[in-house]
């Protein structure tokens, strides 16, 4: 007998979590399945550190907020869409407050603000440089009071299960035992996270391998914007772990190898006759990363054993400073690369960190599929369009995780059944992966080989900079290395963790989602935001404002096509930053 409940959510984290706990504030009377790979507190939002962006004080508006982020995207997001996450981000901050999430307080007891990069007022909430770790902490802790939301924690969902158009379920596998249960419902919503695993350096955990982008890709809802990657500028360069945007919020400085802070020599917006200073370090991520690449060009990089970096500075901010609001900075540091900040420079280079694209969705999560929902990094709803704003994250996965917990209890009251066609399905898939279990290598090839291939190819052909040229062969690698994948056997046959099959599973998707980076990147014949053409160096607002949006075909192709972006109050202009 397959499993049954009203609704399944995929991905234990921030996202999910919210969306569960939505879902039985809605309705206490519907069931709630939470299947994640890992357990809950191992989700990826957990590493988040810099805080979440709302206003918080008088000197702020709704307004101002909205600018940003709609300025930040290089005017790709829907304003409807960053309207109602304006307002209600500082809703759900507020209420993680009431639930227990340990803010950071100024002196006075008041909420304590930092700056963030893109945003021209300091609207950042935090928690020291731990935020992710105490959200999630909260989430967690508020959803055990739920006795309702059922969790299947350490089972990999392998297909969702569609019956004329209509989502109705999962196949999941349990990692402890290999069991393969069908687990039907009336509704799923989708919040696995991003994909950055498809590049080989990265902020992104070894479990964000874009499974539930490339779940509603086959199941046939439509990836929006996924040209649109974004590098954060400092991260450790062997392991690619993330050294907080807070670092520089705080006055750390980035530094080449003479020692200067050639931020200074970069426009962040019109050219002007004396560099502005104070924008700096927090300008934009995508325009940082873009610097560090011209200053690579110039020489004026340091070459190390994992590649060229630059420094960052806290040295000038000293030990009370980074201990009191940068802790975890200097454990990571004295923990991965063997320095202690307070005295020495901390190497630095641009990582991937975060998608800007995933599952097409509207304000309600609602993902094109009756019964899909997405929310967090793996839906585009999209409030980020080209560029995310640091900070907009967290509140984004909250805002959005509860408007799709409660689109999706809404639809699942209106009483949708599921059908023998569906539960065919599961046994189906049950079959498959007893056969992809059984599979022994018929070539020769190595997952392990692919993957790593699968992640140069995107770095060099879809990196900070792309052309027509580089996308094209990454397009063709990817083609190949799909057929290669085709003769990938296991050694390993057991059931009880196998993290070879698990690794199987995950390339399979990381190749359908690195295929529709590229197709996307290679239409969007312009320059906006993370998406950087060389041979299209100007934003092209006449032809490409607008959406991507990528089906895949019956043929596993990808079919890509317009949608026209949502605009209400502000008309596209230049990008301006570091102007008074």
């Amino acid at each position: 007998m397959a499993a049954s409940y009203d609704i399944v959510i995929v991905g234990g984290g921030g996202a999910g979590l919210r969306a569960a706990i939505a879902v039985a504030e809605t309705d206490p009377r519907l069931s709630v399945a939470v299947v994640s790979k890992v357990y809950p507190m191992r989700s990826h939002t957990v590493s988040a550190e810099g805080g979440a962006a709302a206003i918080a004080g008088p000197d702020d508006t709704f307004d101002e907020h909205a600018y940003d982020t709609v300025s930040g995207s290089d005017w790709l997001c829907d304003q409807d869409a960053v309207e109602v996450f304006v307002p209600e981000a500082r809703a759900e901050l507020l209420r993680l407050e009431h639930w227990g999430c340990p803010w950071s307080r100024q002196p006075g007891g008041r909420i304590a603000v930092r700056a963030f990069g893109g945003m021209r007022k300091k609207r950042t909430w935090f928690a020291a440089d731990k935020t992710g770790f105490h959200l999630l902490h909260t989430l967690f802790q508020t959803a055990l009071s739920y006795s309702d939301i059922v969790r299947y924690d350490e089972w990999f969902t392998t297909s969702l299960l569609v019956d004329d158009g209509r989502v109705c379920g999962v196949v999941a596998m349990e990692l402890a035992t290999g069991r393969i249960e069908t687990i039907t419902a009336r509704a799923v919503v989708v919040c696995t996270g991003g994909c950055g695993r498809v590049y080989p350096f990265t902020t992104n955990a070894n479990i964000k391998t874009g499974d539930g982008m490339a779940l509603a890709y086959r199941a046939g809802a439509p990836l929006k914007d996924m040209e649109f990657v974004q590098y954060h500028p400092t991260g450790l360069p062997f392991t690619g772990i993330l050294i907080t945007e807070a670092a520089r919020a705080e006055g750390g400085w980035l530094l080449n190898k003479d020692g200067y802070r050639y931020l200074q020599d970069y426009e962040l917006g019109k050219p002007e006759p004396t560099p502005k200073l104070r924008c700096m370090e927090l300008g934009p991520r995508d325009r940082l990363s873009q610097a560090f690449v011209h200053e690579l060009d110039k020489g004026r990089t340091i070459d190390t054993s994992h590649g060229p970096i630059v420094h960052l500075d806290l040295r000038h901010l000293g030990a009370e400073v980074i201990d009191t609001k940068l802790p975890f900075v200097r454990e990571l540091c004295l923990q991965y690369q063997h320095i202690d900040p307070v005295r020495e420079l901390i190497p630095v280079r641009p990582v991937i960190h975060y998608m800007m694209g995933g599952v097409h969705t509207d304000i309600n999560g609602a993902a094109g599929l009756a019964g899909l929902y997405a929310a967090g990094e793996v839906a585009c709803v999209s409030i980020n369009g080209a560029n995310r704003l640091g900070s907009n994250s967290l509140p984004e996965l909250l805002v959005f995780g509860a408007r799709a917990g409660r689109a999706a209890a809404e639809f699942a009251a209106a009483g949708h059944g599921s059908s023998s066609a569906v539960l065919a399905q599961g046994r189906d898939e049950q079959r498959r992966l007893e056969r992809e279990l059984a599979r022994h290598s018929e070539g020769g090839e190595r997952i392990a080989d692919i993957r790593l291939e699968m992640q140069e190819t995107m770095e060099n052909g879809a990196g900070i900079y792309r052309d027509g040229g580089s996308l094209s062969k990454a397009a063709d690698t990817l083609r190949q290395l799909r057929e290669r994948f085709g003769a990938v056997g296991l050694d390993d046959h057991s059931r009880t963790f196998n993290t070879e099959l698990v690794a199987a599973l995950e390339l399979s998707g990381m190749l359908d989602v690195a295929e529709t980076i590229v197709h996307c990147a290679l239409r969007r014949e312009e320059s906006r935001g993370a998406h950087q053409r060389t041979d299209f160096p100007a934003r092209d607002d006449e032809r490409f404002l607008a959406h991507s949006l990528i089906r895949r075909q019956p043929d596993g192709s990808g079919r890509v096509e317009y949608l026209p972006v949502t605009i209400t109050r502000w008309p596209p202009a230049e990008r301006v930053y570091g102007k008074d």
